[in-house]
């Protein structure tokens, strides 16, 4: 019977939920080992450490105990052999052999290392629970567990990773053991974590362990014997190999990776073999391991996903153990205390505060968790948790220029480290990659999501995408292999109420991912492009042979009209790549598409969205009977221009995933006329910080500088500009040297750190809007070496809003006096106070070029204004000082009144009149006001505006013209409308 057919005896068809559950089903249970690693980091980095110290790991192992039931008869030893093994246990070979595992299996992939160097091996590790189970339940899982009910669940056989070899529930003692999990639930971590803490003297109960790759044994067919086999891998063990047969040596061996070996336990497949010198491929050096006929006395620990299991006949299985992930919350939020509360984790350049920062960090994420959402039942899987923990520390830690990481590559790098070099099954003869199998399938799947706004799927959606087009037996049972080993780490039920018999992708950001793979790598096809492709690969193989032969027959026989037949079948493959290159303006057009899509305009940034999607959103939760927020996928476009950066196409090649260099050279040229064309139209800032991090995430340096050349304005106003977002827009934008017209960086959350970073862009700017910031007197610090600088550019710079101070204007000072490109600065209120203005009047008569100040609302008397006013009469060039909303009083009202254009060469701006007559720039006056009340003191503001219409009313009696009254009444008339919604609150 095949192993389709096998699968689906026990195993209805299309029950896609319980075969997701079933392994996830385990108790809750914490398992902390203050002296092991926290991390999960994927099996194809302990393969490359194996190779590279020639030493075959094992991709993901165990500590375990387990048992066997046939031993053969073992032979006696001699008092001699005995005392030789003691000295063999003690020798420097083994302690040789600790220290070179400890000191390989310490490594860090690069991924890790962002998280800081005290984060290795022998830092605080967080164990997966392990659960006790048997064969039966294998092959009958258990009835369908929504994710909470498994979070719920009491503790029910939970086995730690010392325990695997303890004798079973009959008193036997175990020898195999045989430990298995889906994709990401922590078979990897617990591999290193067993061999550090052997070598640390942390496993007793082992004299010896020798791991093996399972995936290295496969490459291998030629004749071994079991002693070369290990002397092969670990050099320094050839002194302990002539003693392995004897009984006293406590040896385990880790078989990591079962699933690559494809063994046949019959005898008619497999001879039998007792001698660790007979030569036997190495298959069948496993399958006489396992059947305890060649070292009966070993322990043997083999790991593998869930499809394998059934490969070892349950004769040689002492027990059976299932990795279930993070089963319990509490796990999921040590392990993320433990990563983001690593000292150094913020990164070189952090300040002290960052501690702060990472403790809100953790806190906000178990308050997330705690609330049982989507991310509870992703972070089921250690893996998933790595990615979240990444991510985060992508967002809020990231303050180099520019930023060493995308978030497409973050992506990509974790599918390398789940998925590189691993085959979807080794038995089937398409030897398809995993990681392209999922491509094809659930990237179609999510693309038909993202498509139709759609993120819950069905059972009917599931079957109609990956059997709809099933139609042998090799496909059936690589759907079976991928639906038991795969499927849950893609998909898991939907948690929200109502929809729990649906599915979704574990991680939102995932469907995207996928989608973008999907269009990328060309799967969305016709049947017509498929079928076209594959004949026009056909037909230009052959014909070129088939014209040459034609061509020698043709000179001999009068067949004229051949040669011209075959030269037209020439022109198929010609015509069909014109055909391929519509398909990538059709990906690039797709990309602008939903790149700048209207209905999304107003949305958060996608930086912010991935936030809100792991950190979740403070308030109270929404009501069960509320209709939710149409779903937004503007992830889509960014990761397919992501995915085609050289890096990412190199990481996804390894995975199977081939995207040719001219394939991604002709779509950026597609893009060219899209997306450059389309972002010309004026954005939202929300959108234009989306189009900035997808030319980010893109890495294409030429084609980032024609598209920013493009931007001559850019207004990212009320954008939370995170130390991310910064460091991005100063890498976009400083791909060109091209002058900035307009930056509008109001109500950003700026500070010192965030105008270190954009300095370079600052410098190129024409008019900086730098309102409603909360910068202090460090950030003036800033502003003055910017203005300073003798490339600065910066003509109109407005602070108002900002809580600059006495402190700040002495910085602002400083920068006026030897500053020559400033024509407008300014400085309402910014809390100058007498002493500020006071020391900016001092400074402006070294200025020469400044134009107009404008220093209102600042609580200035009499004599600070008419000091600032006496600076500006002498100033070549400054015409007009804003000095509306200050404490002046009738005399200081009359001084200024009597100041004339003409005669002093300066106007005040100080009340909406100017003698008997209404002032030009009262509607400026009170448009300034409308637009910062959200900000101002309103009783202080009702109080200006009282004296004003004060004002106004006197001086309208004083002019008998009858259109100057007319003017006087229709301002009066503005500013007790005014006041009057100032006093019902609708302003």
């Amino acid at each position: 019977m095949s192993r389709a057919m096998q699968c689906q005896s026990c195993l209805p068809w299309g029950s896609w939920m319980q075969r997701s559950l079933s392994g996830g089903r385990g108790a809750r249970g914490v398992h902390v080992c203050a002296a092991s690693v926290p991390g999960t980091t994927g099996s194809c980095f302990l393969r490359k450490i194996l190779r590279a110290s020639s030493i075959s790991f094992p991709r993901g192992y165990v500590g375990s105990q387990g048992g066997s039931g046939e031993n053969p008869v073992h032979p006696s030893s001699s008092h001699h052999s005995q005392s030789q093994l003691r000295n063999v246990a003690s020798s420097g070979a083994i302690k040789k052999h600790q220290k070179t595992l400890s000191a390989w299996f310490s490594h860090q992939p690069n991924e890790e290392r962002q998280f800081g160097p005290s984060f290795s091996l022998d830092a605080v590790h967080v164990d997966p629970v392990i659960r006790e189970s048997s064969l039966e339940e294998i092959l009958k899982p258990s009835p369908d567990l929504t994710i909470q009910e498994q979070l719920q669940q009491p503790c029910r056989r939970v086995i730690s990773l010392h325990n695997l070899f303890d004798v079973d529930a009959c008193g036997r003692q175990v020898k195999n053991v045989v430990l298995y999990g889906t994709v990401g639930t922590g078979k990897s971590t617990l591999i290193k974590k067993m061999v550090v803490d052997w070598c640390h003297g942390r496993l007793p109960r082992f004299e010896l362990v020798i791991p093996f790759s399972c995936e290295d044994l496969s490459h291998s067919h030629a004749p071994i014997s079991l002693r070369r086999l290990v002397t092969k891998k670990y050099q320094h063990l050839r002194d302990v190999v002539p003693v392995l047969g004897a009984s006293n040596l406590k040896v385990l061996f880790i078989l990591n990776g079962l699933e690559r070996l494809n063994l046949d336990f019959r005898l008619a497949g497999t001879e039998l073999c007792c001698d660790p010198n007979e030569p036997v491929p190495p298959s069948a050096i496993v399958v006489n391991l396992l059947r305890k006929y060649l070292l009966p006395e070993a322990s043997i620990i083999v790991t593998t996903r869930p499809s394998a299991v059934r490969r070892i006949p349950a004769k040689y299985v002492g027990r059976y153990a299932e990795i279930c992930g993070f089963s319990d919350t509490n796990l999921q939020k040590l392990y993320f205390q433990m990563r983001l509360s690593q000292p150094g984790c913020s990164g070189e350049g952090s300040r002290g505060g960052s501690s702060a920062e990472q403790e809100n960090l953790v806190e906000m994420l178990s308050r997330n968790l705690e609330r049982h959402n989507q991310i509870t039942a992703a972070c089921f899987l250690p893996s998933y948790c790595w990615l979240v923990c990444t991510t985060l520390h992508f967002l809020y830690f990231t303050r180099t220029v520019p930023p060493t990481q995308t978030l497409t590559g973050i992506y990509t790098s974790f599918l390398r480290l789940n998925f590189s070099g691993e085959v979807l099954d080794c038995t089937d003869p398409t030897n398809i990659s995993m990681m392209k199998y999922v491509a094809k399938t659930v990237g179609k799947l999510a693309y038909e999501g993202v498509m139709s706004r759609k993120t819950c799927f069905s059972e009917d959606d599931l079957q109609q995408c990956f059997e709809v087009e099933m139609k042998t037996e090799s496909e059936l049972n690589l759907l079976e292999v991928f639906r038991s080993d795969v499927f849950r780490f893609f998909l898991s039920p939907c948690v929200q109420p109502g929809k729990e018999h649906t599915f979704v992708f574990t991680i939102p950001a995932m469907q995207e991912y996928l989608a973008a793979l999907y269009v990328v790598l060309g799967e969305k096809k016709t049947l017509a492009q498929r079928v076209g492709k594959e004949l026009s690969e056909v037909i230009g193989r052959v014909s070129e042979d088939v014209a040459v032969v034609v061509n020698i027959i043709s000179k001999v026989l009068p067949l004229r009209f051949l040669p011209v037949l075959f030269n037209l079948l020439k022109i198929f493959p010609r015509y069909f790549s014109r055909l391929s290159g519509k398909e990538r303006d059709a990906i690039a057009h797709t990309m602008a598409e939903e790149l700048f899509k209207e209905e999304d305009y107003y949305n958060d940034d996608v930086l912010d969205q991935i936030n809100s999607s792991i950190l979740g959103v403070e308030g109270p939760m929404r009501h069960p009977d509320e209709a939710p927020d149409d779903e937004v996928f503007e992830l889509f476009p960014i990761f397919m221009g992501g995915i085609l950066s050289r890096r990412n196409r190199a990481i996804l090649e390894q995975l199977g995933c081939s995207i040719k260099n001219l394939a991604a050279f002709e779509i950026a040229k597609a893009m060219k006329k899209t997306v450059i064309r389309k972002s010309h139209k004026g954005l939202p800032p929300s959108e234009l910080m989306d189009y900035l991090f997808f030319l980010h995430e893109f890495q294409n340096e030429r084609f980032t500088a024609e598209a920013v050349r493009s931007l001559r304005a850019v207004n990212l106003a009320s954008v939370k500009m995170t130390p991310l977002k910064c460091s991005v827009l100063a890498s976009v934008m400083g791909t060109t040297c091209h002058e900035v017209e307009e930056l509008n960086l109001t109500s950003c959350n700026l500070d010192s750190s965030s105008l270190r970073t954009l300095f370079p862009v600052l410098l190129r700017c024409k008019a900086l809007h730098l309102q409603l910031n909360s910068l202090g007197s460090d950030a003036c610090q800033e502003i003055r070496d910017l203005l300073l600088h003798d490339k600065c550019a910066v003509s109109s710079l407005r602070l108002a809003n900002n809580p600059v101070g006495e402190q700040g204007a002495q910085f602002l000072a400083e920068a006026l006096a030897g500053n020559r490109s400033l024509t407008q600065l300014s400085l309402l209120h910014t809390a100058l106070g007498d002493r500020g203005a006071d020391t900016i009047a001092r400074h402006l008569a070294q200025n020469r070029h400044l134009r107009e100040l404008n220093l209102g609302y600042n609580s200035l008397t009499d004599a600070a204004a008419l000091r600032v006013v006496e600076v500006a009469k002498k100033h070549e060039a400054l015409d007009k000082v804003h000095l509306y909303f200050n404490d002046i009083s009738e005399d200081g009202k009359r001084a200024l009144h009597s100041l004339r254009m003409d005669r002093d060469g300066v106007r005040a701006l100080v009340f909406l009149t100017a003698g008997t007559d209404v002032s030009d720039y009262w509607s400026h006056i009170l448009n300034v006001v409308q637009r910062n009340l959200p900000f101002w003191d309103r009783d202080r503001v009702r109080q200006h505006l009282t004296l004003l219409l004060q004002d106004l009313e006197s001086s309208r009696s004083q002019t008998a013209n009858p259109w100057r009254k007319a003017k006087f009444l229709r301002v009066e008339s503005e500013v007790k409308k005014m006041l009057g919604k100032l006093q019902d609150g609708t302003l």
